[in-house]
């Protein structure tokens, strides 16, 4: 799966960033009977409307029906990340900072596996978060490796 994504990614960065766009993720997924293939796109600013989705979904679909990098039948989806995007790249966590996210590691860390908080620092060592867990609130830091998914978050207690 993992070579479809980086062939897909190679054939869409392009049109991706001709149209002055981002590419935030892409998804190639079996749901059901059904392949779906998801492009998520975002503008440097932040926000993407139904004509960018379209545009963007034309011009990859000329791509794709010209190169044939898959072979079963899916659907090809165009959409934003939402408002609780992943952060996947140096940059979406460098843009992230001051910003509240949630982070799942792959084991414990100081007896908790989720943390929710804003991203004060982020470096090659990894991520730094003013956290509150109760009423106590603490700084966590994490390695990169200990991080195994990370995306923004809406705080509601906020």
């Amino acid at each position: 799966m993992s070579k479809i994504i980086e062939v897909i990614e190679e054939l869409v960065t392009p049109i991706v960033e001709e149209l002055n766009l981002e590419l935030i993720d892409t998804e190639f997924v079996k749901e059901g009977r059904n392949w779906f293939l998801r492009i998520y796109v975002d503008t440097p600013q932040g926000g993407i409307d139904i004509e960018h989705c379209a545009l963007v979904s034309e011009r990859i679909s000329e791509v794709l029906d010209a190169k044939d990098p898959i072979e079963q039948n899916y659907f090809l989806e165009v959409s934003s990340p939402g408002a609780e995007r992943p952060l996947k790249k140096e940059s979406d966590f460098e843009r992230a900072i001051g910003k509240f996210i949630h982070v799942k590691t792959y084991e414990p860390v100081n007896g908790l596996k989720e943390f929710e908080g804003t991203l004060t620092a982020y470096s090659e060592q990894g991520l730094e978060m003013d956290v509150r867990i109760k009423t106590r609130k603490i700084k966590v830091q994490l390695t990169k490796e200990k991080v195994a998914f990370a995306r923004l978050a809406i705080n509601f207690s906020a």
